[in-house]
């Protein structure tokens, strides 16, 4: 009975603590792991949603960048940590395709994860040389259906968001394409610039500028209405493909599972305060994005989505990665 009743007190301190553990938090500083380079869309608009966050909830929200195999070793250490609130994730669509690609080799699950937000998309628009032949969406699949694997088409690499749009298009019109992989997404846009690679699909910031220097033409834009950027550029729903817009890359804030649903909240609240910042709202749009935020559960719900659509691309496309 006196061991009974020990370990009932145990139980009870332990519970105690735990809720006044969530009641009190934060009560300290809070990691928010990203696992890409410094600069980049992601990590700007990390840091964007971090200093927003430091001032909501009062304690510091500490960017730390983790590079190194697609992502996946910020992934791991995050789903690894203890599910208190303090250790996040700032992420984007290779959460998912990652494991899509290398199963237990990727070396987590995105059920590992407790969703908090998505924060934005960043909407991909089809890219070819400003002198091309090719003027539109439909000429580009005309060509490659009366040329099977003679066109091609550039990316960042095997699984990133311009390869998976271009399967997916491919796909769609029932045509065979060459994929270009490069290491990163400037070498592949500058190969299609001098007309060495036929197309791309490349995030819409920093493009405009270079169809007003005459070494781009957009011949369509992955959003579901069109652009302001590019007057007179139809969608790719207008194209043939609708739902196109979903394969804008995303980005979002996680926190591992089993974080308690009370944290979770509270953080989902400070990035919704954050993204309701006009500053905010300005710098995103100037990076071509378009801010996102939603509920935990409309966080997960889209996460579901995404993951069945990238599956279906991958295994319809036969895309492959080798484990690094």
């Amino acid at each position: 009975m006196k061991t009974l009743i020990a370990l009932l007190a145990t139980l009870a301190m332990s519970l105690s603590a735990s809720g006044a553990s969530a009641k009190d938090f934060p009560d300290g500083p809070i990691h928010m792991i990203v696992g890409y380079s410094a600069g980049g869309p992601t990590d700007v608009i990390a840091r964007l949603i971090a200093k927003s966050m430091t001032a909501t909830l009062g304690q510091s929200v500490v960017v730390e960048n983790r590079t190194g195999a697609v992502s996946m070793i910020a992934t791991r250490d995050v789903a690894r940590a203890a599910p208190d609130g303090y250790t996040l994730l700032f992420t984007s669509l290779s959460l998912n395709v990652n494991p899509l690609l290398l199963g237990e080799k990727a070396g987590y699950d995105p059920k590992d994860f407790a969703p908090i937000s998505l924060v934005a998309t960043l909407p991909l628009v089809a890219v070819t040389r400003y002198d091309s032949p090719v003027k539109s969406i439909k000429e580009l699949i005309d060509k490659a259906r009366a040329k099977p694997g003679a066109v091609t088409f550039g990316s960042s690499g095997v699984g990133g968001s311009a390869h998976l749009a271009a399967a997916m298009m491919g796909i769609m019109a029932k045509v065979k394409m060459l994929h270009v992989p490069f290491r990163g997404n400037a070498p592949a846009l500058a190969e299609v610039m001098a007309g060495r690679v036929d197309f791309m699909f490349y995030p819409s910031i920093g493009i405009s500028n270079y169809v007003n220097q005459k070494r781009l033409r957009v011949l369509a834009v992955g959003t579901a209405k069109p652009l302001a950027d590019f007057p007179g550029v139809p969608t790719m729903n207008h194209e043939g493909f609708p739902g196109f817009e979903l394969t804008a890359p995303w980005v979002g804030l996680l926190a591992p599972a089993k974080t308690p649903a009370k944290i979770v909240a509270q953080l989902n609240k400070a990035v919704v305060e954050a993204l309701k910042d006009p500053e905010i709202q300005k710098r995103l749009h100037d990076l071509g994005a378009i801010t996102q935020s939603d509920t935990p559960q409309e966080f997960r719900n889209y996460l579901n989505k995404d993951k069945e659509r990238w599956a279906h691309v991958i295994k319809a496309a036969d895309i492959k990665i080798d484990a690094k």
